[in-house]
């Protein structure tokens, strides 16, 4: 009798800590504030804006040569002030859908699934793209404070958008980005 009330507490024991083990390995990671791959070295610069006037205004336009990316990039940041929902933000890839700024590139196909990301202090989505007759790819981005957001579009010369997502947050996420966010929210 000794024996089996042993093995019934080592057994459950056993039971409880492959529980705790499945929990941690399923829980929810931190949203995304990526880093740059150590093979990609970006450099980014300023560019022209070169979309026509619409409601929402002038945005910042970078470039990343291919040299430093791997792919040209071609980045296209603007502040929505008023857009995003104030209750939830950019909370799904519907809302990502509905506000971001990929309609500035052309006509788009989701490659797979969105996900939460973060921007400083502010929290949003990416999803990964493809372009519609042009064999290119895109990433939309959309983060928010309050009513207010801000949707980038990262254009890339390749079919692998989500290899240089790490590279568009880490400079979005820069000293010099997350101040630029700050004044145009008004924050």
């Amino acid at each position: 009798m000794r024996l089996t009330s042993k093995l019934v507490a080592i057994c459950a024991a056993m039971a409880l800590l492959c529980a705790a083990a499945v929990v941690w390995i399923l829980r929810p990671g931190e949203p995304a504030r990526a880093t740059a791959p150590a093979e990609i070295r970006p450099a980014w610069s300023d560019a022209e804006w070169p979309f026509a006037p619409d409601p929402w205004g002038k945005g910042r336009a970078f470039r990343c040569k291919a040299a430093d990316c791997g792919t040209e990039v071609r980045l296209y940041v603007r502040a929505k002030l008023g857009f995003c929902n104030c209750a939830t933000g950019v909370a799904d890839d519907g809302d990502l859908e509905q506000m971001g700024d990929l309609a500035l590139i052309g006509k788009a196909t989701p490659i797979g699934a969105g996900r939460e990301i973060m921007v400083g202090p502010m929290r949003g989505r990416s999803r990964a793209y493809r372009i519609e007759g042009n064999g290119k790819a895109a990433l939309s981005l959309a983060f928010n404070q309050r009513c207010d957001m801000v949707a980038a579009v990262a254009l890339v010369g390749s079919d692998t958008p989500a290899v240089l997502e790490p590279a568009v947050l880490a400079f979005l996420n820069s000293d010099r980005m997350v101040q630029w966010a700050e004044i145009a929210l008004g924050l």
